[in-house]
């Protein structure tokens, strides 16, 4: 497949069109940012963990019928994707008070939440990526209520997969975003990514952060905790065969 014009280039990824108008070319960066770009770094082949750790998750998530975009790995740092329609609209789901919510609620970090809990935010750098409400959603027509439904449903969906398959890596899986588009049929497709950087994670028995937590909070240890997590990710899927 040629590889042609660059489409766009973010904080952890370039993507570049292809002689194929549905296919774009996903390639992932060692570049790190935070707190809405204003702490810059780099992580040492973080780009290649994401990379693979990502295809991975996209592929087991495929074989519970969640569409992705995920079409094949085709370098260290690079996979092809469906070119999508992005919806402007991150999605959040939590199962531990982390983050951001230890500001908006009177939970503390590590409470387990009775039920996951899904949240909204603006795709838009230049405000902050704030957080919006269903209602908002739909008055801004970022979507259709029936959309928002689908990717509602979607979102809780990978969760109840994802948290079992960390479970089985002595992994809690805290919180994580996901982003959404459409293909050329009008389907209602997971992007994007899942990977370290888009995700918490939490050793389940000593509760060390294996995620880019490390990297806003000076943790330490950055790299070799994103290895850790793509050799947990490969080394239970060749215990469980076993």
């Amino acid at each position: 497949m040629e590889t042609r014009n660059k489409l766009y280039e973010g904080k952890a990824k370039i993507l570049f069109e292809t002689d194929d108008p549905n296919v774009i070319l996903q390639r992932f960066k060692d570049d790190a940012t935070a707190f809405n770009g204003k702490k810059r770094g780099t992580i040492a082949n973080k780009g290649y963990v994401n990379n693979q750790v990502s295809a991975h998750l996209y592929r087991y998530l495929s074989s519970y019928f969640i569409p992705t975009h995920f079409l094949d790995v085709v370098s260290d740092t690079e996979m092809t994707v469906v070119k999508l329609e992005m919806i402007p609209i991150e999605v959040v789901v939590r199962n531990i008070a982390a983050g951001s919510l230890l500001k908006r609620s009177d939970h503390k970090e590590g409470d387990v939440l009775p039920v996951p809990l899904l949240e909204f935010f603006l795709k838009d750098d230049d405000k902050g990526d704030p957080q919006i409400s269903r209602e908002g959603i739909l008055e801004q027509e970022l979507c259709t209520a029936e959309d928002l439904e689908i990717l509602s449903r979607l979102a809780l969906k990978t969760n109840a997969v994802l948290k079992s398959f960390w479970q089985r890596r002595n992994i809690k899986l805290v919180d994580f975003k996901l982003e959404f588009g459409k293909n050329h049929e009008g389907k209602i497709v997971l992007g994007d990514e899942i990977s370290p950087d888009t995700c918490r994670f939490w050793d389940a028995t000593t509760d060390e952060k294996m995620d880019k937590d490390r990297f806003r909070q000076d943790l330490g240890q950055v790299e070799e905790t994103y290895e850790a997590i793509r050799r947990r990710v490969f080394m239970e899927d060749h215990l469980e065969t076993e």
